[in-house]
């Protein structure tokens, strides 16, 4: 008997100027003080300012947390949520790219529930709802805004873990793609790349359906048609707009179908290598594509589709190396290096790429996968990464 699925995502607000309306937004929900999640980055660039003053416009008073790093840590979500309980606010707003939101998303469910977050990130401990969290993304990467998924890194232990739960999922995406116009080339591009491979390995993971392809394949669509262009020419509102679209699209796409083994291979690198996430990602996801693609070439031979390659007169299987091929090409144009070139020792990754790899076994999404890797041959990918 077929099993019943259910299609989560969150409320959406998309379009040039979107992030202006949060105050009234906040407002309609009951707002009586608002916890803002962000970086300190944002705060210094001013991209938080329009966000504000939608705030004061409408009467709301609000307190600020913005002491996040890279990669959000469980020590820094328990500092959050200590100044958010002496803060009086009944509503978060997370703003910035998959950190604030993830650390947004923790830090709500905190509040709602008994335990550290490493008590609650066991699975079927958040027992309850967590409070409001309205996810205002800064990139076109994470999709943070729209999964129920919240990643977050224990430096006692090393381990990057992400967590699934309905009740991680925002009840607002405010999707404002001038948010993104001012950041740099490497912004647009790691994020993006993020962004393509939570397209394609939703796409590829066993647990796809219907409803997790139609966002996947707009989303691998959208990337890599937009993602170039975006790069190239970061004032091209159009292109950023569609990229922003696609990379919305592919986190309601993996947060319904799930990830598999790049996700699980790059989680390592942001603890032992503080390798952005995103980037990391794009690294690794010419090489995991390669050695997956005889799982499911028929889905790889249509990734080369929908990015664009003519597969005229060519096998299924040559149809499926095209879409390797394609974003073996989109990572050089965007200028991902290796991971050689990004802080990552031979030295050090020779005495941790073992336990990196059964970290990444470990992690669970690896088995979504239609092809699953052994031990060593993680280790292999990660060296022709390197």
């Amino acid at each position: 008997m077929p099993v019943a699925r259910i299609f989560r995502m969150p409320r959406l607000i998309f379009g040039q100027g979107a992030s202006e309306t949060v105050g009234e937004e906040v407002k309609k929900m009951g707002a009586e003080k608002v916890f803002v999640v962000t970086d300190e980055t944002l705060r210094r660039l001013g991209t938080l300012d329009k966000i504000e003053s939608s705030l004061k416009a409408e009467g709301l008073n609000f307190e600020i947390f913005d002491k996040l790093p890279t990669e959000p840590t469980v020590d820094l979500v328990h500092e959050g949520f200590s100044l958010f309980r002496g803060s009086g606010a009944n509503i978060i707003v997370a703003v910035g790219g998959g950190t604030p939101i993830d650390t947004g998303k923790a830090i709500s469910v905190l509040a709602t529930n008994k335990g550290t977050i490493p008590e609650l990130w066991k699975p079927n401990q958040i027992k309850n709802p967590g409070l409001p969290v309205v996810a205002i993304p800064t990139t076109a990467g994470s999709g943070a805004e729209g999964t129920i998924c919240s990643v977050v890194a224990d430096t006692k232990t090393g381990v990057k873990t992400s967590h699934y739960c309905p009740h991680l999922l925002p009840v607002l995406a405010i999707v404002d793609p001038l948010l993104t116009v001012s950041l740099p080339k490497p912004m647009t591009a790691g994020p993006g790349l993020d962004a393509l491979t939570h397209a394609i390995e939703a796409y590829v993971s066993v647990k796809a359906w219907p409803m997790s392809d139609s966002m996947a394949t707009s989303a691998i669509e959208l990337i890599a048609a937009n993602l170039p262009k975006a790069w190239y020419n970061g004032n091209n509102l159009e292109a950023r707009e569609k990229t922003m679209l696609g990379a919305h699209q592919a986190g309601l796409a993996f947060s319904n179908a799930s990830l598999m083994l790049v996700h699980a291979m790059s989680r390592p690198l942001g603890p032992y290598f503080h390798v952005p996430h995103g980037v990391s990602n794009a690294c690794l996801l010419p090489h995991v594509m390669q050695f997956t693609l005889m799982g499911n070439p028929e889905r790889f031979a249509h990734i080369a589709v929908l990015m664009g390659e003519n597969i005229t007169g060519l096998s299924v299987t040559q149809a499926a190396q095209a879409a390797v091929d394609a974003v073996k090409r989109m990572a050089r144009q965007l200028e991902i290096p290796p991971l050689h070139d990004l802080g990552v020792e031979k030295g050090k990754l020779d005495k941790v790429v073992r336990q990196m790899a059964k970290d990444a076994i470990a992690s669970g999404t690896a088995l979504n996968s239609p092809r699953i890797a052994r031990e060593d041959e993680v280790i292999e990918l990660y060296y022709l990464a390197y």
